[in-house]
């Protein structure tokens, strides 16, 4: 800063002034800034000085002339800018502590300066300069507001400042007190909590008294002795050695014997000892309590005197307390000597009475903690727990159990007494209360390092503690359970742990402990077996968490064994949903796609969790759209970079791969899926489709079948080759995974109705391979999607376009009697192709009845018996040479599909059945689905759900209709569903409606409805 001021020789004197200030402007600005304490009230401070500094450098620039009341001003404010440097180059030496406690006063200072400055501001003669209006505005707006400067200590300072200056007058010193102002002290202060650094400050601290007599501050320096003769007695500030020398010094100065009261110590109206000692305006002392309740009672003399009181106001006697107290020290210190020498006799009443009373010390006041510890008493605590009498081992635990909540130093010690812990751990196998005790006890003592190294290789901790976390006791049981939460930090508690069936506490370690006990805790997940209850447990407690971080390590080893876990745990759909919602997905594609990890192993994990997750994703009941499972892969980029993997060596990854894509295919996002890899991997599959490992070419054959049922003709076909069908057929032929046969056969049924692919099926002797798995396994359970796919297959060859296809089906003699008893006994998909496949067949009926040589004549003369002509087609039909369905005896088990609840199976049947009123079969057809009772559940369809069923049967019954004595029977029947149809706005079937009622005569043909 002082660099960026030019002082030209040519200017005036006033130039000079104030490019002197200048630099102790920023001079002290820049003192201010290395300030560590009261950082914001320094700023602040700076903040006035940067905009001073700023108006002077302007002003030096204006040739001024240097008048008195100008260089009055400049000397003012130059003499308080360099007294506040000199406040913050003090500062940036001193004492933290020191500097905290008089932070007032440093407050005090930085205000002061801040308003002489201002009077410095005010005193600039600026109605006589040559200045612009603009700097004159400005100083003046300094001035206002340094003026109105608010400098504050924090809350916390406050509230600290305060608690001492209480300490001070109530004369605390007990170390609990100190304890709290040293905590809170570390907030406010930046210190460094190391016990070393912290009894290094405080040493510097006291070092300051001395630089107070050389200031010749009496007053300052009372203050600051009287500061630390508060926090000496905190834990962290006099070591153990100093405290140990005091106590001795105090016990061997007090002699052996307890002291009696002196009799200023007793109340002379309770007449024992005080506890609160008040003295009233007649001089003398009594207890509070039992004064107030004499004024209560409305005496108004005094109890002792009977001279009469007139004020009522009580005054401490703080001497007289702190004799009193000093007093019960003294004999306090006498009984924790006299009873350790009493726990050693062998007396149990005697030992019993003696912690009983050591109980009480320890309760009633931090001072007695101390000295019971510095007495050395933990050798004897520990012996007792050794004894065969219950009370003796619980009180010697209750009273550890103070000791160790009262300082970490107590702490320390008592894990350092021989077979200590040891002792204590055969506690938590006894009866409730002794084993709720020794938790307690272990619990605290395992916040010291060194405790917690041992406790889990002594024999039986970890067991009894994951036995009593077990247990109904909710408070004892937490408290174990924290035990092992804190006790998971060490590699050989893990599989104690693990074999204990108790899994939070190993959790705590792959987020607390280090690298090699992360690594144990997840090779231990990752070789359990666990349960599927184990596994939801395991996620509920925060498991994927810590092991997703994990697997942005650098320590292979590290990362595969995390993956192991992921893979083992995500094979719980639950889990899995939970991990695609927590945003698991791109770290394991991230990690999948690292050329640095070259370990088949790890990738196999990595795309094994994948298929997990995958499968996570397929919905089990009800409609996909309903489902609120999250798609697992969200981008086309992610669906083309995972598919691309497929190609990579080893058959588990390749098998992996596939068969999470089928997952997601068929999950509620599947038809996304499916398109897309119809576009980028329609060739890869039916290259897989021959691949030589056999898992592999059935996981490629099955995503395929799946890719085909959406019917994308254009997206198949230009993939589909001769060779391609021929590898399938060899898939059906010789396979002997069902599964892969089905899939293998749902290619063919939904490879587009293309010629040349038909064709290329029938030199390949499709048709034979398709009825034949009909035949086969029509009656076996296990192979129904086979069946399924066969018959979806077969209508390929059933359609009428295609005589010749017909005729090579009905070469196969029983095919139409097989699909007739699958309308029946067979899946809702073998009825639906079934009827499609008859339908096709009934359609080439017409043609393929065999006309009656002579013609009517011959019929009438009876050279024909009348059986043996077909009522819907005219001719001698049958059902392998004709496909007749009244020769197959099919229209009762078609009528029974039309009350199906899938409406595919319904339209498949009621397709089948109105084959037999096309062209000149409606006389016959019509009477032949009259007896079959196939009327009324075609007028039921009217009222479908599905609206093309509706459709149809509309148009089916106006052709139906055409025939009086159908009309007559059923019309009747019918006429609420047409009027309600004819009744919906908009509807296209409202017209066709409306003629069938007039059909019916229940319209007339001029009405508005058409």
């Amino acid at each position: 800063m002082v660099e960026d001021v030019i002082i030209s020789a040519s200017l005036v004197p006033a130039a000079e002034l104030l490019s002197h200030a200048v630099v102790s402007i920023f001079e002290t600005i820049h003192a201010a800034k290395q300030v560590l304490i009261q950082k914001e009230n320094f700023g602040k401070f700076c903040i006035y000085l940067e905009k001073i500094g700023l108006i002077l450098k302007e002003l030096m620039q204006q040739n001024l002339d240097c008048s008195e009341s100008l260089k009055n001003a400049i000397e003012i404010l130059d003499r308080e800018v360099k007294a506040s440097r000199r406040l913050a180059v003090d500062c940036s030496k001193r004492n933290k502590l020191y500097l905290l406690f008089h932070c007032r006063h440093i407050l005090g200072s930085i205000k002061g300066s801040t308003e002489e400055i201002a009077r410095a501001l005010s005193l600039i003669p600026l109605a006589s300069l040559e200045i612009s209006l603009g700097i004159q505005e400005r100083i003046k707006s300094i001035h206002d507001s340094m003026l109105e400067a608010d400098y504050h200590t924090s809350l916390a300072e406050e509230e600290l400042l305060s608690r001492i200056e209480s300490g001070i007058q109530e004369r605390r010193v007990d170390r609990g007190y100190a304890n709290d102002l040293m905590t809170q002290i570390l907030e406010v202060v930046s210190i460094n909590r190391e016990k070393s650094f912290l009894q290094k400050e405080f040493e510097e601290f006291k070092r300051e008294i001395e630089d107070m007599k050389l200031r010749k501050n009496k007053a300052e320096e009372l203050q600051m002795k009287q500061i630390i003769a508060l926090l000496e007695n905190a834990d962290d500030v006099m070591s153990h050695a100093d405290k140990e020398r005091k106590y001795l010094d105090a016990r061997n100065s007090i002699g052996g014997q307890p002291l009696e009261p002196l009799r200023s110590f007793y109340c002379p109206i309770r007449l024992d000892v005080m506890v609160d000692p008040v003295e009233t305006s007649s001089g003398m002392t009594f207890e509070r309590e039992a004064i107030q309740k004499w004024f209560a009672l409305g005496n108004t003399n005094c109890p002792l005197t009977q001279i009469p009181i007139e004020n009522t106001v009580l005054r401490p006697n703080k001497n007289l307390r702190q004799s009193i107290e000093e007093w019960k020290d003294r004999n306090a210190m006498n009984m924790i000597v006299l009873i350790k020498q009493k726990l050693r006799s062998n007396e149990d009443k005697d030992i019993i009475q003696c912690l009983e009373k050591l109980e009480e010390l320890c309760l009633e006041k931090e001072l007695h903690r101390e000295w019971v510890a510095l007495e050395d008493y933990n050798p004897v605590l520990v012996g007792i727990l050794g004894s065969n009498n219950v009370d003796a081992r619980r009180h010697a635990l209750t009273v550890l159990n103070i000791l160790a909540k009262d300082s970490n130093e107590n702490k320390e010690k008592i894990c350092t007494v021989e077979n200590s812990l040891a002792c204590i751990v055969r506690s938590l196998s006894r009866n409730t209360r002794e084993s709720k005790l020794a938790v307690q006890l272990l619990l605290e003592l395992s916040k010291c390092a060194a405790a917690r190294e041992e406790m889990g290789d002594i024999r039986g901790c970890i067991f009894s503690l994951v036995t009593i976390s077990k247990k109904g006791d909710s408070e004892v049981s937490e408290d174990a359970h924290l035990l092992l939460e804190i006790l998971a930090s060490r590699n050989q508690n893990v599989m104690q742990m693990a074999n204990a069936n108790y899994f939070k506490p190993l959790l705590h370690l792959l987020t607390s402990g280090s690298d090699d006990a992360k690594l144990a805790m997840a090779k231990t997940l990752s070789e359990i077996e666990l349960t599927e209850r184990q596994k939801l447990s395991l996620f509920e407690l925060g498991a994927l968490e810590p092991l997703m971080h994990l697997l942005s390590h650098n320590n292979l080893e590290m990362i595969t064994v995390c993956m192991k876990c992921l893979q083992c745990l995500s094979s719980i759909p639950q889990n899995g949903q939970i991990m695609i919602r927590e945003g698991a997905v791109v770290p394991l594609l991230a990690l999948l796609y690292r050329q640095s990890l070259l370990s088949p192993t790890l990738r196999e994990h990595v795309t094994a969790t994948i298929l997990h997750l995958a499968q996570s994703t397929i919905y089990e009941d009800g409609d996909p759209e309903q489902s609120d499972c999250i798609p697992l892969l969200g981008s086309d980029e992610d669906i083309s970079m995972l598919f691309s993997l497929v190609s990579m060596i080893g058959p588990s990854i390749q098998g992996n791969i596939l068969q999470a894509f089928y997952a997601m295919c068929r999950s509620p996002y599947g038809a996304d899926i499916r398109t897309k890899l119809r576009q980028l991997s329609a060739v890869q599959l039916v290259q897989l489709c021959e691949a030589s490992d056999l898992k592999v070419r059935a996981n490629a054959v099955k995503l395929f079948c799946c890719l085909t049922e959406d019917r994308d003709d254009d997206s198949i076909s230009n993939h589909v080759s001769k060779r391609c069908i021929e590898s399938l057929l060899k898939i059906i032929r010789s396979s002997h995974d069902v599964d892969e046969i089905a899939s293998a056969m749902g290619i063919i049924s939904n490879l587009p109705r293309d010629p040349e692919i038909t064709q290329w099926l029938l030199d390949a002797g499709a048709l034979d391979y398709i009825l034949q798995s009909i035949d086969k396994n029509q009656n076996d359970p296990t192979k129904k999607g086979i069946v399924e796919n066969s018959l979806g297959a077969l209508c390929r060859f059933t359609i009428p376009a295609n005589p010749d296809f017909q005729d090579r089906v009905a070469d196969f003699g029983r095919i139409i009697h097989i699909l007739v008893r699958l309308l029946g006994s067979g899946t809702k998909l073998m009825k639906k192709s079934s009827a499609v496949s008859l339908k096709h067949l009934s359609e080439g009926s017409f043609h393929l009845s065999r006309p009656i040589k002579g013609g009517i004549l011959q019929r009438f003369f009876c050279w024909v018996s009348p059986e043996t002509v077909c009522l819907v087609h005219g001719g001698i039909c049958s059902a392998e040479s004709s496909f007749c369905l009244m020769e197959a005896q099919a229209l009762g088990p078609l009528v029974s599909l039309l009350a199906h609840t899938d409406f595919g199976v319904s339209q498949a049947g009621l397709d089948a059945l109105l084959t037999l009123i096309n062209g000149e079969g409606l006389q016959g057809g019509s009477k032949a689905l009259a007896a079959s009772k196939a009327i009324t559940p075609i007028i039921k369809l009217l009222s479908s759900p599905s609206l093309i069923l509706q459709e149809k049967s509309l148009n089916a019954l106006h052709r139906l209709f055409e025939v009086a004595e159908i009309r007559q029977e059923f019309g009747g029947l019918a006429h609420m569903a047409l009027v309600e149809i004819t009744q919906r706005d908009g509807s296209h079937m409202k017209s066709m409606a409306a003629r069938v009622l007039a059909q019916l005569g229940v319209l007339q043909d001029q009405s508005s409805f058409f």
